[in-house]
């Protein structure tokens, strides 16, 4: 079955807008965007005129997701142009990101349980041909729900969905269409440019009353007329209730990983990943004898990767080795196997090295072959390090339970950043 949707799903991957992805075009985007990120942009963000007419978002998640422009970068250009006040509310967008990435750090089970469901309930639909036909109909973007089909062939197309509609959309799915949640969000994770394992599946479980207990979001098509500037208004064809869902197991709290430091006089390579795409920042004081560009994009599920997800995150890894290879100097190479424990025993050979570092990959495919290279590189006397950012050292702890623990950080890690609330950055900028 799972091959069979992998045939009637590889249609929809169409060809699909250019997106430029590299820290140059982020950089620009930024810029662009940074004036507007103040009062205006929280009065205008929930609303969405079309693909066409996206001033009042920043459209920058690509780049953040795969960390080709950083957050502290962000703070950084908004802060030289509003004051921490005045730019709250844009602000607490970017630590939301921070945020579940610090909370599925530390409840792994809920990736764990998400990646075997999508598995079984892929399977399950050989022998539910409702299930499957309304499966079909979602992904197709035939369901009669004309607002929901359009963000279909958007999502497929561009690679990207405006927040609310991601909100409007996962609502539709789960109590209109009667759909998994998780097959749901397999399908974002696999189109979504800035598709990330943490605010995806995490997102999705919110809508449907998983992640904050018994709360839930339900789509309205008098909400959708509204911010959608009356393009859409599906009135009498969306659910009237959203019931929260239910789950049979537990998530313990994990506790988070020590990150990992680079000793002194140890030749070392560099292995830059779709996670974390701007290396020249992350190792300062002696370069690498090599570098090395790996993907693991196809591995964000069992069925096909869009073609906008894939080609975003293989150009991000691409340009940060690129930019890592001159910054320092060092001999770079780019590998498309998913085998990453063979290819890096013979990269670390080739180059003698005694160690391999690569920026903390959070919970996700990337850390998963990580988990799996590390402990055959360490059978052959090789040692993979994992290097944390300290914004992510910054922003985790505050993540175990609610957004709102977080939030209220948002001032004094700001300080510890070395940013100036009022005045922007008062340490140089990352390069």
């Amino acid at each position: 079955m799972v091959q069979r949707l992998g045939r009637e799903t590889a249609k929809l991957i169409m060809s699909t807008a250019i997106v430029d992805p590299r820290r140059a075009a982020g950089l620009r985007r930024l810029q662009d965007f940074a004036q507007r990120a103040g009062p205006l942009y929280a009065k205008s963000r929930n609303f969405d005129f079309g693909p066409e007419r996206r001033g009042n978002v920043s459209m920058l998640s690509p780049w953040l997701r795969h960390r080709l422009v950083l957050e502290e970068e962000v703070v950084d250009a908004v802060l030289q142009r509003h004051s921490q006040n005045a730019a709250a509310k844009f602000f607490e967008e970017v630590f939301w990101r921070a945020y579940f990435k610090g909370w599925l750090e530390q409840h792994p089970t809920v990736w764990a349980a998400y990646r075997r469901s999508v598995s079984r309930l892929l399977q399950s639909l050989e022998s539910d041909v409702d299930a499957l036909h309304r499966y079909e109909a979602a992904v197709g973007g035939n369901t009669g729900i004309d607002c929901f089909d359009a963000w279909v062939e958007e999502l497929t197309t561009h690679g990207y969905l405006h927040n609310h509609h991601r909100m409007w959309f996962a609502s539709i799915w789960v109590y209109t269409l009667k759909l998994p949640w998780e097959l749901g969000a397999d399908f974002f994770y696999r189109f979504l440019m800035d598709g990330d394992p943490a605010s995806n599946t995490l997102g999705w479980r919110w809508v449907c009353g998983l992640h904050t207990s018994g709360k839930t979001y339900l789509a309205r098509a008098s909400n959708i007329a509204h911010f959608t500037d009356n393009r859409f208004c599906p009135e009498g064809q969306l659910a009237t209730r959203a019931p929260a869902l239910n789950e049979n197991m537990a998530h313990p709290v994990a506790r988070l990983s020590l990150p990992d430091a680079l000793p002194q006089r140890e030749r070392y390579g560099l292995l830059v990943t779709e996670e974390d795409c701007h290396p020249e920042s992350l190792l300062v004081d002696r370069p690498p004898e090599a570098i090395l560009g790996a993907v693991a994009t196809n591995l964000r599920s069992p069925l096909p990767v869009g073609e906008a997800a894939r080609n975003f995150a293989e150009g991000a890894v691409k340009d940060g080795v690129e930019r890592a290879s001159i910054a320092y100097e060092a001999d770079a190479s780019l590998t498309n196997s998913d085998n990453w424990a063979e290819v890096l025993l013979d990269w670390a050979s080739r180059h003698q090295l005694e160690s391999i570092a690569t920026a903390y990959a959070p919970v996700g495919p990337v850390a998963e072959l990580l988990a799996d290279a590390g402990e055959k590189l360490a059978a052959n006397g090789i040692v993979l390090r994992r290097l944390q950012r300290p914004y992510d050292g910054a922003t985790w702890p505050h993540s175990r339970r609610g957004f709102f623990r977080l939030k209220k950080q948002i001032p004094s890690i700001l300080d510890n950043l070395g940013l100036d609330a009022d005045r922007g950055p008062s340490r140089q900028k990352a390069g």
